[in-house]
C-alpha cells in the first residue's frame, strides 16, 4: 500500500441532541471521495474519538469502508494509551474491513523508547498496515527524528503522520526514512512536499477538499506557483481551524455550510463565536472553484 495524497481526517458529526447522526456522516464521506481525496481517515482526533462508545466507532468505520467501496483507503483510528486496548481495537478494525490503522503513540503514560518500540511492535504483528501518529501537542511526549525514522522502518509500517507543525523536524524525518511520511498539520503540508513528503492527513478537507486536492496536484506536477496560491487561498481558514481546538471551529464551519451539527461532545464545547466573515468567503469561493 502506498499512502501519498489527501487523506481526510473525518469530523464526526452529532445532532442537536448529541447522538450519532450517521447519515450525516455517509453523506460528508460520500462528498469527500467525490471531490476526489485519496484516502478517508475516520475516528481520529478531529472525529473527537475519546468521546465515542464502542458501538459508536464501529458505526462510524463500517460506514466510512461501506462508503469508499474500495474506491480510496480507510484508515481507521486505533491508537489509545493502552497497549492491550489497542491490539484489540487493530482486530476488531482490521475485521471490519479497513485498509489500515492510524495508530497514535501513547499519551500521559510517556513511555521509554524500548516500551514504545515493543508497542508497535506487538501492534504491527496482527497484520494490519499501520500508520503512525506522532503528535506532540496531544500526547506530551516529542520522540527523537531519529527514533521516529526507526520505527517508521518497522515492517508493517506504512505511512507517518508528522503533527509536531516543525517544518525542521519534519524533514529530518523524511530524509532518515523510505516510509511515506504525511503531514498532520494542514499549515505544514506544501512545506514537507517540497521536503519530500508524500501528502497530508487534513482538517481543512472535511471543509474545502477539492482545493485541497488541488494543492497536492498541482505540487505533484511541479505546478509550484499554483500550490502556493492554492494554499495562499485558503490561508485564513487553516488559520481558522486552529483558533480553538479542533474540530470544534471545523464543525461550526461546516454547520454554516448546511453539512452537519455544530454540535461537539464535552469535555469539548461549541465556539463561542461566529465564523468570521471572511473566512466564510473563502469557503464559498473554494467551493464554487471546485
Amino acid at each position: 500500500m502506498q499512502f501519498s495524497g489527501v487523506h481526510t481526517a473525518l469530523i464526526t458529526p452529532f445532532t442537536s441532541s448529541g447522538t450519532l447522526d450517521l447519515a450525516a456522516y455517509e453523506a460528508l464521506a460520500q462528498r469527500q471521495i467525490q471531490a476526489g481525496v485519496h484516502g478517508l481517515v475516520p475516528c481520529g482526533t478531529t472525529g473527537e474519538t475519546p468521546t465515542l462508545d464502542p458501538d459508536e466507532w464501529e458505526q462510524c468505520i463500517t460506514t466510512a469502508v461501506r462508503v469508499a467501496d474500495g474506491r480510496v483507503p480507510v484508515t481507521a483510528g486505533v491508537g489509545t494509551n493502552n497497549t492491550r486496548t489497542t491490539l484489540r481495537l487493530i482486530k476488531r478494525a482490521k475485521s471490519l474491513g479497513v485498509d489500515a490503522g492510524l495508530m497514535v503513540f501513547p499519551y500521559y503514560n510517556k513511555p521509554n523508547p524500548h516500551g514504545i518500540r515493543a508497542h508497535v511492535e506487538q501492534a504491527t504483528a496482527i497484520g494490519l498496515p499501520l500508520v503512525l501518529y506522532h503528535v506532540p501537542g496531544r500526547t506530551g511526549q516529542r520522540l527523537p527524528a531519529a527514533q521516529l525514522a526507526e520505527l517508521a522502518n518497522m515492517s508493517g509500517v506504512v505511512a507517518v503522520k508528522e503533527a509536531t507543525g516543525d517544518i525542521l523536524y519534519g524533514t529530518d524525518v523524511i530524509t532518515a526514512t523510505k516510509t511515506p511520511i504525511l503531514s498532520g498539520d494542514d499549515f505544514t503540508f506544501l512545506p514537507l512536499l517540497t521536503a519530500g513528503g508524500r501528502g497530508v492527513i487534513s482538517v481543512v478537507s472535511n471543509v474545502a477538499p477539492a482545493a485541497t486536492v488541488k494543492i497536492f496536484e498541482d505540487s505533484e506536477q511541479g505546478r509550484m506557483n499554483d500550490a502556493r496560491q492554492g494554499l495562499h487561498q485558503l490561508w485564513n481558514v487553516i488559520h481558522f481551524l486552529f483558533a480553538d481546538t479542533n474540530p470544534v471551529p471545523c464543525k461550526a464551519i461546516m454547520s454554516q455550510m448546511g453539512l452537519c451539527e455544530a454540535t461537539v461532545r464535552l469535555p469539548l464545547a461549541p465556539l463561542a463565536t461566529p465564523v468570521p466573515e471572511a473566512v466564510m468567503a473563502t469557503v464559498a469561493r473554494a467551493q464554487a472553484s471546485g
